[in-house]
């Protein structure tokens, strides 16, 4: 089911590529991204790891967390992304040496962003219609700036 505004984030435990396990409970009152994907560790470790991410990024392997927030899987919305949005996807493969061919997760596994307080409620739950539809920065820098 998708999540929104006022619902309860689940507890989430899950694989980093830095080889710890990642716990939802270890958050703080700092602002802090975390990247979950629908990947296998091996293949994110390759792909992910040369980015020097300052956020843990997450393997999903069996979809647990994915099937739990409701995120959706798009034929259409895949080739949206990839043709709507040729620039992100040029950069991706040739200055980030991301090649989707050689994923082990699924390609047709649509974007969700979700901000969460402190307190574990979800303020916002942006379910993307295509691969490349985030939550605009400036939503997320808003939110990092609370009060």
């Amino acid at each position: 089911m998708k999540r929104k505004p006022n619902d309860l984030v689940t507890n989430i435990n899950l694989p980093s590529i830095d080889g710890t396990t990642f716990n939802l409970d270890e958050l703080n009152e700092n602002f802090t991204i975390v990247a979950i994907f629908d990947s296998h560790l091996g293949t994110l470790r390759r792909n992910a790891k040369k980015h020097h991410a300052p956020f843990p990024i997450l393997a999903d392997e069996t979809n647990k967390y994915y099937k739990e927030y409701g995120v959706e899987r798009s034929f259409v919305g895949m080739l949206k992304g990839m043709f709507g949005r040729p620039v992100t996807l040029l950069n991706a493969m040739f200055v980030k040496g991301y090649i989707p061919l050689i994923s082990k997760g699924n390609w047709l596994t649509m974007p969700v962003d979700i901000l969460v307080d402190e307190k574990s409620v979800i303020k916002t739950a942006h379910y993307g219609k295509d691969e490349g539809d985030h939550l605009a920065f400036n939503k997320i820098k808003e939110f990092s700036f609370r009060e």
